[in-house]
């Protein structure tokens, strides 16, 4: 009997929706060495990391199935839609290590060489390029098995380690979970009733908004799409051996309601929004 309840919840689904947002974001995904690039939205690899972070999970076990859930479900079951409210504004961080403040120290101001020695005085100023979104705010829709989504939600609510938007730099805006209670349909929450974070207001007398949004899936909603791929699958997160396989992604603009827009206080909207299912405190 409970072989088979288990059996029943394994093909359950439900989802949440996240609420990115922050002075900066960055989610590096062809980064190396002396470049630290970003992609234009959140990326699949760094939601994972980010749930598996707020688990307590480390790097050699974030993407472990779980099985005390039924079904043993794992991170690789997780679908993500991304609704791009405010693509941001590219931003690089120019940094050097080393240089002038080192010269004159010997051995102890030469920076270390990956095979043991050392770069020469002139070779040691070491320069790097970090790039970032500023004022971004994306609205994400995660969606998977009910058990593993439950999981993450009460993880997001009560972090072992706090969530970042990328890096551990970025710190995100609250709220971070627009459905604290996991919802049925996050897509549809997404497209229909989730506030709407805008640069500029919709136009005067316009009951709609266009509004890019990136699909892990085929569009069900329109045949105009892009479509490109993003190696952002992720198959080891561990520092010597990070592996990421290419991951199909979909773009449409969707034209969505303009009275989803979050005006120039969006905290306002989000609180009301965040609250609605929330029950009021019995009185005493």
């Amino acid at each position: 009997m409970r072989e088979g309840r288990h059996r029943q919840l394994a093909h359950l689904v439900s989802g949440l929706l996240l609420r990115l947002a922050g002075p900066l974001q960055s989610w590096g995904h062809h980064s190396a060495f002396h470049h630290r690039d970003t992609a234009a939205h959140p990326t699949r690899s760094a939601l994972i990391g980010m749930f598996a972070s707020a688990q307590g999970r480390p790097r050699d076990h974030a993407l472990d199935p779980y099985p005390d859930l039924p079904g043993n479900p794992s991170h690789h079951d997780l679908t993500f839609t991304v609704r791009i409210d405010k693509p941001g504004t590219p931003h690089t961080d120019y940094h050097t290590v080393g240089g002038a403040r080192y010269r004159g120290r010997g051995r102890e101001g030469l920076l270390p060489t990956s095979d043991g020695g050392h770069r020469t005085e002139a070779a040691s100023t070491l320069q790097s390029w970090r790039h970032y979104l500023a004022d971004a705010v994306f609205t994400v829709a995660v969606h998977g098995p009910a058990p593993l989504i439950a999981r993450i939600a009460d993880a997001l609510a009560e972090p072992h380690w706090a969530p970042f938007l990328g890096r551990r730099t970025c710190i995100p805006d609250e709220p971070l979970v627009l459905t604290p209670t996991p919802v049925t349909d996050p897509v549809t929450e997404l497209l229909t009733r989730a506030p709407l974070t805008l640069t500029h207001p919709p136009e005067p007398g316009h009951d709609s908004v266009d509004v890019d949004i990136v699909w892990e899936h085929p569009p069900p909603t329109r045949p105009d799409h892009r479509y490109s791929e993003l190696p952002a699958e992720p198959v080891d997160f561990t520092s010597h051996h990070r592996l990421h396989l290419p991951r199909p992604l979909w773009r449409t603009t969707e034209s969505l309601p303009a009275h989803l827009y979050a005006g120039h206080r969006p905290l306002d909207a989000l609180t009301r929004y965040v609250l609605k299912d929330t029950p009021c405190p019995s009185s005493p």
